[in-house]
């Protein structure tokens, strides 16, 4: 009996873990699906347009963001999983179904397939970390599998964009959507195994220390300086994770206005130095597991918020012209391949954005006590701003230039980096938090 409960458990752990990288993986199909719906006729090339798909998908956390946490309460953790699973196979169906329609059409069907793939993201976010804590028993055991399901998310984001670049090589205004069947059908297979899977798991939900639904607060997280400071941070902190590879992806696809007629496959080129971003992005949350218990939060936000300034800075001064080699794969095997060097710093901006989710939200919820919970909604729906910042980015891109674009990363790592330095400071430690 104990090792058929056991083996369960081992099950349910490995299906989290393939949901945590389903997250990933169905987040970051945004930007190379909007390589090819920009090349579309219909489209003109517009970056904005191209990076709608992106927007709509975090703009579903802006509505699902509190709901989500109200939902794993009263349905539960297993019930919860299985929505959210269900809404992801419906909205990577809606996306493959896009193809079909001519123009104008297939694109607002593909828009909507995103917004409902960000629920279903949102979902998934809410429930699988904490019930990964609770197949691993809590304590040390449970937060270890938290940080194993984070590695896969972040190897899962770097592949993602590498796979859509090596199958459609690349992109002309005759490329479709089927061209990306196989990553859909990957998608909506991992969906629909999970869910069967899920389905015949015992999962029981953890005390979840029931309170007076009727409670109300003197204050609220709001009351707190240096929270609301912090939800700015984190709105504009995701957007910056998500809109430096994606314009960059756009940038190297590009054989128009960006730099794509260097290469014979750019969107595969593309791909892969988007993939790079967040290949350091994983290896910058493996090594700073082992120095966060001895450097603060805020050295390491300091530290991260100047460097990324420096590079990014760097990057938008450098003519692309001036080209430097990396390792990626060209289409045919993989090569040291010349690309500008300005790709190159925004590409090590991955080390730098690795360590400040966890980061800000340790300094936005430092001494908010009973107030935390509410606090971890309202950054959930902060989450937004992975839609937001991107949008505008591309925005400008279009009407100014690639790397001008780059202002807008840049004005959000100084907005962290002054948080990290001054706007962290709990300034309201007079309200009683017990």
């Amino acid at each position: 009996m104990e090792n058929k409960k056991q083996n369960g458990s081992i099950i349910a752990i490995i299906t989290m873990m393939f949901l945590y990288a389903m997250i990933s993986f169905v987040t970051n199909l945004a930007a190379p699906i909007g390589v090819v719906w920009k090349n579309q006729p219909e489209i003109g090339g517009s970056n904005l347009l191209g990076m709608m798909g992106n927007f709509m998908n975090f703009f579903a956390y802006l509505f699902m963001g509190i709901p989500a946490g109200k939902l794993l309460t009263k349905i539960g953790y297993k019930k919860t999983a299985l929505l959210g699973i269900g809404v992801g196979f419906f909205g990577v169906l809606i996306q493959y179904l896009s193809g079909f329609p001519e123009g104008l059409t297939g694109f607002y069907v593909y828009l909507l397939g995103a917004f409902i793939s960000g629920f279903s993201v949102c979902l998934l976010n809410t429930v699988v970390n904490p019930m990964l804590n609770l197949l691993g028993g809590g304590g040390n055991r449970g937060n270890q599998l938290n940080l194993i399901g984070g590695t896969l998310n972040s190897l899962s984001g770097t592949l993602t964009p590498m796979l859509v670049g090596a199958l459609i090589g690349t992109v002309t205004a005759s490329t479709k959507m089927a061209d990306i069947n196989l990553v859909l059908y990957i998608a909506m297979a991992v969906f629909a195994c999970a869910f069967i899977i899920l389905s015949f798991i015992p999962i029981k939900d953890p005390e979840m220390g029931k309170t007076d639904s009727n409670t109300v607060f003197e204050h609220s997280p709001w009351s707190f300086r240096h929270f609301v400071m912090g939800v700015i941070a984190i709105f504009v902190y995701v957007g910056v994770e998500v809109g430096i590879p994606g314009t960059l992806n756009f940038y190297i696809s590009d054989a128009t206005n960006g730099v794509g007629s260097m290469f014979a496959n750019a969107a595969t080129i593309g791909g892969f130095v988007a993939g790079t971003y967040w290949l350091l992005m994983l290896a910058g949350r493996l090594c700073s597991s082992f120095i966060a218990d001895k450097v603060s939060s805020k050295t390491m936000m300091l530290c991260t918020t100047g460097l990324g300034m420096i590079l990014i800075l760097i990057a938008m001064f450098t003519p692309s012209s001036v080209t430097a080699s990396m390792p990626l794969f060209t289409g045919s095997s993989f090569a040291m391949t010349e690309v500008p060097l300005s790709a190159i710093l925004l590409v090590l901006c991955g080390l730098c954005t690795s360590i400040m989710w966890a980061s800000i939200f340790n300094l936005a919820t430092e001494g908010l006590g009973k107030y935390t919970a509410q606090a971890s909604g309202i950054f959930m729906m902060m989450v937004v701003g992975g839609g937001v910042l991107p949008l505008v980015q591309n925005f400008i891109a279009d009407n100014a230039g690639y790397m001008i674009s780059y202002i807008v990363p840049l004005l959000a790592m100084a907005y962290m980096f002054y948080y990290a330095l001054i706007g962290c400071k709990n300034v309201n430690k007079d309200i009683p938090v017990d």
